[in-house]
């Protein structure tokens, strides 16, 4: 890792860090939170493999609040190119641990960390989140000296159902 980074880190980075997601798989919803366990039950890692999930959005490019359709087109996008890559991925909606902000996202398999802060970097994110049985870890799309690991994580089903987004999701 360089000593000095000629990027700087993103004013929002301490929301990326305090961010939950929220994924919704074939058989359950759940919500992965940063950090060590508070006392609520955890399950397990989804997946049987060590495979990372990545997290990665194509709403508000640059930091900046882009409109419903501008964000809804570019998250279509997205998603067709991880179709058209043969990526595997489940809707997911990352945000604060609140609900006053959050936005549509996805939650892939078969990149590696370099492939998903690449991703991100194209898309005009700051970070992509990397879920791992053993971390939770934010990528700095621009530069990885900024990449930060998060002490522990944890995962608990949504009941009722999860988080809704202000804008409709994309077909």
């Amino acid at each position: 890792m360089p000593a000095h980074s000629r990027f700087a880190k993103p004013a929002q980075w301490p929301h990326y860090l305090r961010a939950v997601v929220d994924i919704a798989f074939p058989a359950h919803s759940i919500r992965v939170t940063p950090g060590p366990l508070d006392g609520a039950s955890s399950l397990p890692y989804p997946l049987e493999s060590a495979h990372t999930i990545h997290i990665v959005t194509a709403f508000n490019p640059r930091g900046r609040h882009a409109t419903t359709r501008a964000n809804l087109r570019a998250q279509h996008e997205l998603l067709h190119s991880m179709r058209l890559h043969g990526l595997k991925w489940w809707p997911a909606i990352g945000g604060d641990p609140v609900g006053t902000h959050a936005e549509i996202s996805a939650a892939v398999v078969g990149m590696d960390d370099a492939q998903a802060r690449a991703l991100g970097r194209r898309l005009g994110q700051d970070a992509v989140f990397a879920w791992s049985p053993a971390s939770w870890r934010l990528l700095a799309c621009a530069d990885a000296a900024h990449d930060t690991i998060i002490a522990g994580w944890h995962a608990a089903l949504l009941t009722p159902a999860p988080r809704q987004v202000s804008q409709p999701h994309a077909a």
